[in-house]
């Protein structure tokens, strides 16, 4: 296909609909029914079968970004063999459902409504017997919606936590390390609670290496992770006395063997449970490629598990684009190169933007003398940070344009306000809630 050289703005509606065909590859009604079948009698659930009949009650439970469509294509498949649920989503994810209770609560950070939430679907879990099914639909977002304080730690104390740990630059999987060890419900919990009935839990995964332990904190499976290992996260950032004493003296309890370690593998809980992956973060850049090849681009993939500081892998970024434009390597233009993964952020400024948007504006720093370069990094839910954005363009005219409005990016980058920044400029990527969740994609064209 012989391709003609492409304006910025077109350059910049083929990023915007690569991203698109990326969502829309792990939307969760169809993933659900990707993976699941329903004859009447047995329902297939990838590889598994289960007879309906076989069972008293089948219950849902869950909670995420994503939750709501899911659940909502369960009830869709079974209609009235549902006989109670409860689900957890975010604010404004929701979709109208009429057999499965639906709870709006807070993200990134937990807030009362999902404490609420996250202990009734523990009390509808205690209710359960041998010979009922349980169906768990687990997403991105899932650790902050199940905020069940472990005994003795307030909702405040994890706010607090979960605050300092999002701030100092802390890794998903170091997060959620903690968030296990201080919640009755996470690290395996909520497998405990639903024992002895059978349980299958349907994951869309918004975390690097489709971990299933971190995954929403991992409420139905083991946890590999101790107390010593959290203690470790605290010493890492320096942080030990930035969080509540009271979850430092309940990690230290931990570790003297005073409070029990979350689930092992070995825990009965687990020997009548099951978990499948339904959608992730390959899915979502893999059907990025086959677009982006439609549209006439010579396709790279770095990888679907990149993570680090956001700057610095901003510019890796960057200065591969620069490569293509100056040697054609490592693929010759048009290039679309494309990356996902979650990086983080080191706060030491007081605006506001989220990593996807930071990342736009480190790159467009280094872009700004170098022609015919588009970049779009976009949370594939459609929110970055707490703005309302999923994510920013950047491109070879960004630096100009800013510095003829008289904006300094040096100092909104060192001030982490990103938002801003693009809003400025109008060049913020604004998509609305997508109601799935499976990390970042970052899309880097060269025309």
């Amino acid at each position: 296909m012989k391709f003609k050289a492409k304006s910025i703005a077109n350059m910049r509606k083929d990023a915007a609909d690569i991203f698109y065909d990326a969502v829309a590859a792990v939307e969760p009604t169809a993933a659900i029914n990707r993976y699941c079948k329903f004859d009447g009698k047995h329902y297939c659930i990838g590889d598994w079968v289960y007879d309906i009949d076989q069972y008293n009650r089948l219950f849902v439970v869950g909670a995420g970004k994503a939750a709501a469509p899911m659940a909502k294509a369960l009830e869709d498949h079974l209609k009235h063999r549902i006989f109670n649920g409860i689900i957890v989503v975010k604010y404004d994810h929701i979709v109208d459902l009429d057999r499965i209770t639906m709870i709006e609560a807070g993200h990134p950070l937990p807030d009362a409504n999902g404490q609420s939430g996250a202990h009734a679907i523990l009390n509808l879990l205690m209710e359960t017997g041998k010979h009922d099914l349980v169906i768990c639909l687990i997403s991105g977002g899932g650790s902050a919606l199940l905020p069940l304080p472990y005994q003795g730690l307030t909702l405040k104390d994890k706010q607090q936590t979960v605050k300092v740990l999002l701030a100092c630059g802390a890794t998903i999987h170091e997060i959620n390390t903690v968030r296990k060890h201080i919640s009755m419900i996470k690290g395996g919990r909520l497998a405990r609670a639903a024992y002895p009935a059978t349980l299958v839990s349907l994951i869309i995964s918004d975390v690097v290496g489709d971990d299933l332990d971190v995954i929403a904190s991992g409420p139905t499976v083991p946890d590999p992770s101790t107390f010593s290992h959290c203690m470790e996260i605290l010493h890492k950032y320096s942080i030990t006395k930035k969080i509540p004493k009271t979850i430092r003296g309940h990690i230290e309890s931990g570790i003297l063997g005073k409070i029990p370690e979350t689930p092992k593998a070995q825990d009965p809980a687990f020997d009548n449970t099951r978990n499948l992956i339904i959608g992730n973060n390959i899915e979502s850049i893999m059907a990025a490629k086959q677009k982006a090849e439609n549209l006439g681009y010579n396709v790279l993939v770095l990888s679907s598990m990149i993570e680090g500081e956001t700057q610095h892998v901003a510019r890796v970024h960057s200065a591969i684009a620069k490569e293509v434009v100056k040697t054609g390597h490592p693929l010759p233009p048009p290039a679309c190169i494309l990356s996902g993964g979650e990086t983080t952020v080191t706060i030491t400024g007081k605006g506001l933007g989220g990593r996807n948007q930071e990342f736009a504006l480190a790159t467009a720093l280094d872009i700004m003398d170098v022609e015919n370069i588009v970049i779009l990094s976009g949370g594939t839910d459609g929110t970055d940070g707490p703005t309302d954005a999923a994510g920013a363009f950047a491109d070879s005219l960004t630096l100009r344009r800013a510095e003829a409005m008289g904006l300094d990016l040096y100092r909104f980058l060192s001030n982490n306000d990103s938002y801003h920044f693009f809003e400025k400029l109008d060049d913020l990527f604004i998509i609305g809630p997508t109601k799935t969740n499976v990390m970042d994609l970052r899309i880097v064209l060269v025309s």
